[in-house]
């Protein structure tokens, strides 16, 4: 039992570096398409991780439900194609990145700074 728990234990901390690398890469990069990458790639595996740690938590205990599993396919399904649709909406646009303004000087540890 001390196994599962420490298993359930490291995808937790696994899945909340994950959210956390995304959710800082969202608002850190500049440019849309490198912007992309964040949500898509390391949130997903965030979530996954957070999804797969209570997965693995709700069959030690004996009240398995195949929920999580439901929930963790869909991200995976509609992540990638959310990414693609953001990526071809940039691309349509046809803008180049030195049409686009720059970013804002660095006055926060963000990007985007309100005033």
């Amino acid at each position: 039992m001390m196994l599962l728990d420490l298993l359930v234990t490291l995808l937790l901390i696994a899945g909340a570096g994950f959210m956390l690398v995304g959710s800082y890469g969202l608002l850190k990069l500049d440019q849309p398409m490198k912007r992309l990458h964040a949500p898509t790639k390391a949130s997903t595996l965030g979530v996954g991780s957070l999804l797969m740690a209570s997965m693995v938590d709700t069959f030690a205990t004996g009240d398995g439900s195949l929920h999580e599993l439901l929930v963790l396919a869909f991200l995976f399904v509609t992540a990638p194609i959310t990414g693609n649709f953001i990526a071809k909406v940039h691309l349509h646009r046809q803008r180049d990145d030195n049409d686009l303004p720059p970013p804002p000087a660095e006055e926060g540890w963000a990007t985007h700074s309100e005033k």
